[in-house]
């Protein structure tokens, strides 16, 4: 199995890490869902776990690998927190359009 993972280049996972993260950045600069934003700052975590995971491989050094599991558990974390917060602006403002975001004051 590693050998199969070293003829990978990592050049390749650095054109597919850049490719979901320019995902990730169109999702977020050009949707007004505050759902389809989450999910594509998600998508440009995961780019980042990626590099993360490619980079510990070529190098042989777990740490990155180690480094990505604290990543996804605070990434849980923040998908809880984020949905909570999602279904609190739906029940108060019956839309999650970020443009609706406005009217909420404290």
């Amino acid at each position: 199995m590693d050998n199969i993972l070293n003829q990978i280049g990592i050049e390749n996972y650095l054109f597919l890490s850049a490719i979901l993260f320019s995902i990730g950045v169109f999702g977020v600069l050009y949707r007004r869902n505050a759902i389809i934003v989450f999910m594509s700052i998600e998508i440009m975590l995961n780019a980042v776990n990626l590099l993360f995971v490619a980079f510990s491989t070529y190098h042989q050094d777990a740490e990155g690998q180690v480094f990505v599991f604290f990543s996804m558990a605070v990434a849980a974390a923040e998908v809880a927190v984020g949905l909570a917060i999602l279904v609190s602006v739906y029940r108060n403002l019956g839309s999650i359009d970020i443009a609706n975001l406005k009217n909420l004051k404290g």
